[in-house]
């Protein structure tokens, strides 16, 4: 396991090997601004003076089951709602 730690106001792209259309980034990553880390991703684009690249940042994906729920602690919201957490036996 790595012991990297994110330097704040950096980050970092990687290839995007899962591009299927155009809508999808060239590149992908995640990178700290302020404290917070976030989701970034790149696409290169062609304009009138050449080559150059668009970027976009976002909030981190967290699949809606798991909102507020911290799984190394089992803490926070039910992950699965409407589960009313009785053992049927």
């Amino acid at each position: 396991m790595s012991d990297y730690q994110q330097k704040d106001n950096t980050g970092i792209l990687f290839k995007n090997d899962y591009k299927k259309s155009d809508s999808h980034p060239d590149y992908k990553g995640k990178c700290m601004v302020n404290g917070k880390e976030m989701e970034f991703a790149a696409w290169i684009k062609q304009g009138q003076k050449g080559k150059f690249m668009s970027f976009s940042f976002s909030e981190p994906f967290v699949p809606k089951a798991q909102e507020g729920f911290d799984p190394n602690t089992g803490t926070g919201s039910d992950p699965m709602p409407g589960d009313d957490q009785q053992i049927p036996f």
